[in-house]
């Protein structure tokens, strides 16, 4: 099997690279290019808002059991076509193929639940005397403009497509262009299902041009965003223009509490394969790790020991663990990180090298006893870096994991029932794992607090997101 040809889908339609500006997509694990993806101009993307308009029109008044088999025909194709996206998927972000194929089989899980989930939207009737009525109904929102990054290049299209498709809302979906093939694979996938080719739509281009144009429409009434806070904010003012509803699933800087009375082994094992998933380039991903004083030594020994054994290599190589990260701006970004840290006297324990002489391969780099006012303890990371740092007891702990303004997801390991209560009550996270690493499954919520965003995807709280509520009085 070879990379695919890279295309839009606009309106049903396959759209080439030919005769216009192009992208060249690489393979972060040898720089090499895997091919050019065309990028959307203003016409391109008035036509893609004109059929926005025109599917959402049509599959708004389509009867829920059919989105439903839609949805599973799409799941189905998925489970079928596997392998090949997540080999396309690896080549494209790099991840070990292992990572890449569970992604496929969360993007079928959260279309299956959707299938169901969109066959459960219930208003309801309210008591008034006889001769009046009132009922409260959901409708689907409108078109979405959905916008999907490159670090989950399989679940998060699939976030911005499932809930919306099920609602009965029309998307435009422009996913990253470093991680094209993967995005068109799930919506070819939901055209294969029998899905009109203007209710689902990909576009690609200059980021800052393609949302601009598109929030700039008033056929757009929502949008849906995971990335940055920076660029979230960003996108937030455009959306506020024309009073846009948003979803926005943006930046963390995850904390860890480890208390004295844990499990360490099993901690550490759950913690450090999480860490660095995806070369750490997770959102929810571990990263500051608040250690109770009794326990540091050993944790911190425990944790370096199994951050050396990771095996780091090419994805598609049987044994690699963790791969290289997506592009050149990830090693800069870890450099600039670790490096200003040391300055400032953290030890480096691990690490904190670019490995190799091609691709973007780094290092799992482990710090310790890092100053509060460095720039890696302030700014996400996002990448293979974890920040180990000693604590005196559980009030410390909670103050430092609310010390910043991102709250997207938190983690705490220990056996105490009665602390874990408190601690899911006191940490300012949209999401808090305690003894445990998941956070996200399809019928629960994905989302945060704070400058971490707002809004959620997943569970049916995702597809309420694409629904308004309207209430009808009748005399």
């Amino acid at each position: 099997m070879t990379y695919p040809q890279l295309t839009m889908l606009i309106a049903g339609e396959a759209v080439g690279a030919a005769g216009r500006r192009s992208h060249a997509v690489v393979n972060p694990a040898t720089g090499a290019s895997l091919g050019e993806l065309p990028l959307a101009d203003a016409a391109d993307l008035d036509r893609a808002l004109a059929a926005a308009a025109a599917g959402f029109r049509r599959w708004r008044d389509t009867p829920a059991a059919k989105r439903a088999q839609v949805l599973l025909g799409a799941a189905a194709l998925l489970r079928e076509r596997q392998e090949d996206i997540a080999r396309n998927a690896t080549l494209e972000q790099g991840k070990p193929i292992a990572e890449t194929r569970l992604e496929v089989v969360s993007a079928i899980n959260l279309f299956t639940f959707y299938a169901a989930e969109c066959q459960r939207v219930y208003g309801r009737q309210l008591t008034r005397p006889a001769g009046l009525r009132s009922i409260v109904t959901h409708e689907p929102v409108g078109p979405v403009a959905a916008f999907a990054p490159w670090n989950f290049p399989i679940i998060n299209p699939a976030r911005k497509l499932g809930a919306p498709i099920a609602a009965g809302c029309s998307v435009i979906l422009k996913s990253a262009e470093e991680t094209p093939a993967s995005a068109l694979a799930l919506v070819q996938a939901l055209h294969d299902a029998g899905l009109p080719g203007d209710v689902a739509q990909a576009v690609f281009g200059v980021p800052d041009e393609v949302s601009r144009h598109l929030l700039a429409s008033p056929v757009i009434r929502k949008l849906s965003f995971t990335g940055s806070t920076v660029v979230g904010k960003h996108l937030m003012k455009l959306a506020a223009e024309d009073c846009k509803r948003t979803t926005m699933e943006l930046g963390g800087h995850g904390p860890v509490l480890v208390f004295a009375d844990t499990d360490l082994d099993r901690a550490l094992d759950s913690l450090v394969a999480n860490k660095y998933r995806n070369a750490g380039q997770v959102c929810v991903s571990p990263t500051r790790f608040l250690v109770e004083d009794s326990i540091f030594g050993r944790f911190r020994d425990g944790f370096v020991e199994r951050a050396r054994a990771i095996t780091v290599g090419d994805g598609l190589a049987a044994g690699t663990r963790m791969g290289p990260m997506a592009n050149p701006r990830r090693p800069e970004a870890m450099d600039r990180l670790i490096g200003g840290a040391r300055d400032a006297g953290a030890r480096l324990l691990t690490g904190g090298q670019r490995v190799g002489n091609q691709g973007f391969f780094y290092t799992p780099s482990v710090l310790g006893e890092v100053p509060i006012e460095t720039a890696i303890m302030n700014e996400e990371p996002f990448g293979p870096v974890a920040i180990l740092n000693p604590m005196a007891g559980e009030a410390e702990m909670v103050a430092e994991a609310n010390r910043l303004p991102y709250g997207l997801a938190a983690y705490a390991w220990t056996a105490d029932g009665a602390r874990q209560r408190r601690l899911a009550r006191e940490i300012e996270a949209g999401m808090v794992s305690l003894n445990g690493a998941g956070v996200a499954s399809p019928d629960s919520p994905f989302g945060g607090v704070k400058w971490s965003g707002h809004g959620h995807e997943d569970g049916p709280e995702g597809l309420m997101a694409c629904l308004v509520t309207k209430a009808v009085h009748e005399a």
